[in-house]
């Protein structure tokens, strides 16, 4: 089980105030800068080493403040620290594990649910997590210059089915606000369209982000507006994260949040409780609990399923059913996110 702690002392100083882009330039971009800022001795050098060349690491201030000195099991430094594990090739685990591939019908799209369509914003995030789904995506084939970016509007406004706008990425609020709010704009514009839905982590590594520029065009947009965030943990909440949630809530933002099973991280039930009870306090509903993505690197941080229906069976029993998360894996080619327990059923002989 790991804990949920109290911010203090013990944890990484934190960063002084300054904009959010100083804060992502000035984020930990390797492994043995990392060590140092945890109080990790460098006999864990060759192997994060190891796992920083597959896939590099990138830690902001603000996050790494909320990790606990010399302990190797934070589980908010599980979630970034680059192990030797990463370079094992593990059968079933793949580059692609949603076949994203096969619906990509132009640069920066992905179409692959009824009703909503998937816009690459930006190519990178503010924090590189180790298990990533997407840590192999060739986002450099899917960069959209402004025309590119015409052609894709010019898609959604032809298919008149569609009714929700998903940015995704990497992190879609990396992307500037001068270009976001044009999108968003462009997005209004169509008049199927009723949602807009953003998938960052952003608010949450480096709240800062959430600043007037940002807020004044989600404010400004017709659209119904969702963001999912991406929370594993309860210690991931701190006062900034509470104070950028008041502040999106109150541009009229619903604010969900989906997170991945992780072995070491949250595979416990007490921690998963006090993770859907601090979101609640936050002004986040638990949307999704997702079983891991096969994706190559990431094997280490695998629940097996039944272990996950099981923890899930007794977080029901822990929470109120308006705070529990849905227990779900992505499956290619499927319609729509697959609940575990339809693929246990389909399993069982008759």
């Amino acid at each position: 089980m790991q804990p949920v702690q109290t911010i203090s002392s013990s944890t990484v100083d934190r960063a002084p105030e300054q904009g959010w882009q100083a804060q992502l330039s000035g984020a930990i971009r390797n492994p043995k800068a990392l060590l140092a800022a945890v109080g990790l001795d460098e006999r864990w050098l060759p192997g994060a080493m190891g796992g920083h060349e597959a896939f590099e690491v990138r830690v902001p201030q603000a996050y790494l403040s909320r990790i606990q000195k010399g302990n190797p099991d934070d589980p908010l430094l599980r979630q970034v620290l680059p192990l030797a594990h990463e370079t094992r090739a593990v059968a079933g685990y793949v580059t692609d594990p949603l076949e994203e591939a096969d619906h990509t019908p132009a640069a920066g799209l992905i179409h692959k649910y009824a009703a909503r369509v998937l816009m690459i914003t930006s190519g990178a995030c503010a924090i590189n997590c180790r298990y990533c789904f997407r840590r192999h995506f060739p986002y450099e084939d899917h960069a959209a210059s402004r025309a590119q970016w015409h052609r894709t509007l010019d898609y959604l406004r032809d298919d008149d089915s569609l009714i929700e706008a998903i940015l995704s990425g990497g992190d879609p609020l990396l992307s500037s606000d001068t270009r976001l709010a044009w999108l968003v704009g462009e997005l209004d514009a169509i008049p199927h369209l009723k949602r807009l839905r953003l998938h960052t982590r952003l608010p949450v590594v480096i709240p800062d982000r959430v600043d007037d520029a940002m807020l004044a065009w989600l404010s400004s947009t017709r659209l119904q507006k969702v963001m999912v965030l991406h929370i594993n943990h309860a210690n991931e909440i701190d006062d900034a994260v509470v104070q950028a949630c008041v502040k999106l809530k109150g541009a009229g933002v619903t604010l969900l949040n989906q997170s991945v099973l992780l072995r070491g991280v949250n595979d416990d039930v007490e921690v998963l409780r006090t993770l859907s009870e601090r979101l609640f306090e936050a002004g986040i509903l638990p949307y999704y609990l997702h079983v891991l993505d096969p994706v190559a690197g990431a094997a280490h941080f695998d629940v097996p399923d039944h272990e996950a229906h099981q923890l899930h069976d007794r977080l029901r029993e822990a929470l109120p059913g308006f705070l529990l998360p849905r227990l779900v894996r992505e499956v290619p080619g499927a319609g729509a996110k697959t609940p575990v327990e339809a693929l246990d059923a389909s399993l069982t002989p008759n």
